[in-house]
This record gives structure tokens, C-alpha cells and sequence, in this order.
């Protein structure tokens, strides 16, 4: 893999790890109708994936600062049991990320993950998964909402917004921001705090990814050669992730999703067309 090539594909991870519009659906249709390779070695998913892991850290800067203090927080208050005197906001919020990330363990521990993968090869299915992912988007723009934030609004709806993710996200053109951020709305999450949590959300879902690729990447090896490659494209994840972030801000607090709807309605479409010309 050459620096050109990595900066593409960090172009491509930076952009669609975080705008609606489900990265593995369309790496999953470039492959199936251009042949184009997509995984790369393990180490440069690595790379890619911890890249966009700042970028969240960096926009959501403040809050992960809070986090960082509850953890550190909540194991003083647990060994001098002053659990009972209560949770500050941020410990609340670090509860609720790990409510909202507890259904990804079965889904991990079950293989779901690797068996939704087969949908991967069949185009049509692709297709009618970002158009299923274009209708989400418009019902979280049409939904009023609520008033809740993580802070106060109980464990429920963030394990609620974890089943989304959990279920419906890991399918291949189903944006796992898209499906949390709707899922957010549902439950009564104001539109800001629904992209909020997602964005928090994918903290430990990434490291998780990551940590999950590790004995992959181990087994596979370390070529030296990569190095300028994997610096490029995880630099260019950064900083197009970055951006796509605060793109996906303005949007919450200006626009609507129309335009990720109508592109995904668009793409799905086209995807079921063309594997029926093909077949």
C-alpha cells in the first residue's frame, strides 16, 4: 500500500466513521460491483480506527475529561464507601456509556457481528439497508423529542440506545451513528444530546474494535514498510474526522439530515438496480 492510497482510505474512514451514511455499506458495494480491496492489514485498521478515536476526543475534549475524572472518582468513592452519598454528573455519564455499550458484548461474544457480515456480498440487501437508513434519518429529523440529557435521563434509554446499536448498527449499510442518534431521539434525547451520546458512544465501541483486531494483527505480523503509510492515513483520518464532526454539529443545530437521507435513499437504489442488471 502506497502513502496516495492510505490517505484515501483514511479520507474515507474519517468521513464515513461518523456522517450517517454507514462506512461498511459502501466499502461493502465498492467491493462487490469495482472489486476494490478494502480491509488493508490489521495494523493500518488499527491505525485508521484509533486516528478517528482522537478526533472524538478532541472535538468531545471536555467531556472526556469529566469521564476521565469519574472513573477516578467513583473507585474513591467506592473504596471509602461513599457510593450512597450519590453520583456527580459526570459519574452519571460514565454509568450510562457503560450501560449503553453492555449489548455489544453478546453481540461480540456470539459472533451476531461476523455473521451479519455474509450480507456484505449481496448488493440488493446493501441497497434496501441505506434506504431503511435514509428513512431512520428522516424520522430522527420529524421526531420532537424530548428534554432529557444523558445526565438525567435514567439508565433505560441509554441501554435502549445501546440494543440500537447493538442490533441494527452492525448491520452493512445501517450507519451505527444513525441508528444511535435515532434511537436517541425515540427515547426523548434532545437532537444535540442524541448526537452527543452517540459521538461518546463510539469511544468504547472503537477501542473495543481495536482491541478486538489486536490478536489479528499480532498474527499477522508487523512489515516496517508500512510505517510512512500508516502515519498518512491515520493523520488524514484525524483530520477529515475532525471535520466531519463538526459538520454533523452544525447540522444537528442548524440543518437537517435530508441530505444524508436522499443520499443514502439515492445510493440503495442505485446498489438493488445494479445487481439486478447485473444478475
Amino acid at each position: 500500500m502506497g502513502i496516495f492510497e492510505a490517505i484515501i482510505y483514511g479520507i474515507i474512514q474519517g468521513i464515513a466513521e461518523f456522517l450517517p451514511i454507514s462506512s461498511s455499506g459502501h466499502l461493502a458495494l465498492a467491493q462487490n460491483f469495482f472489486g476494490t480491496e478494502t480491509s488493508g492489514t490489521f495494523a493500518f485498521n488499527i491505525a485508521l480506527h484509533l486516528a478517528t478515536l482522537v478526533s472524538v476526543c478532541v472535538v468531545f475534549r471536555k467531556d472526556v475529561l469529566v469521564l476521565i475524572n469519574a472513573v477516578f472518582s467513583l473507585i474513591k468513592k467506592l473504596f471509602t464507601g461513599k457510593l450512597k452519598e450519590g453520583l456527580d454528573n459526570g459519574e452519571k455519564l460514565f454509568l450510562m456509556l457503560c450501560v449503553a455499550t453492555l449489548p455489544l458484548i453478546p453481540v461480540k461474544l456470539l459472533g451476531l457481528d461476523e455473521s451479519v457480515e455474509a450480507l456484505s456480498s449481496i448488493s440488493w440487501a446493501i441497497g434496501m439497508l441505506l434506504i431503511i437508513n435514509g428513512v431512520m434519518l428522516v424520522i430522527s429529523d420529524r421526531l420532537s423529542g424530548g428534554k432529557a440529557n444523558a445526565e438525567n435521563g435514567g439508565f433505560v434509554r441509554p441501554l435502549g440506545v445501546g440494543i440500537m446499536q447493538a442490533m441494527i448498527g452492525i448491520l452493512p449499510g445501517i450507519s451505527r451513528s444513525g441508528s444511535t442518534i435515532t434511537g436517541g431521539r425515540i427515547l426523548g434525547y434532545t437532537r444535540e444530546e442524541a448526537v452527543r451520546f452517540s459521538f461518546l458512544m463510539s469511544i468504547p465501541a472503537i477501542l473495543g474494535a481495536c482491541v478486538s483486531e489486536l490478536p489479528d494483527m499480532f498474527a499477522e505480523g508487523f512489515d516496517s514498510g508500512m510505517i510512512l503509510p500508516i502515519l498518512a492515513g491515520a493523520i488524514t483520518a484525524a483530520v477529515v474526522g475532525f471535520f466531519a464532526i463538526k459538520l454533523l454539529q452544525y447540522l444537528t443545530k442548524n440543518k437537517s439530515f435530508t441530505f444524508f437521507a436522499v443520499y443514502c435513499v439515492i445510493i440503495g437504489v442505485a446498489a438493488i438496480i445494479a445487481d439486478i442488471a447485473i444478475a
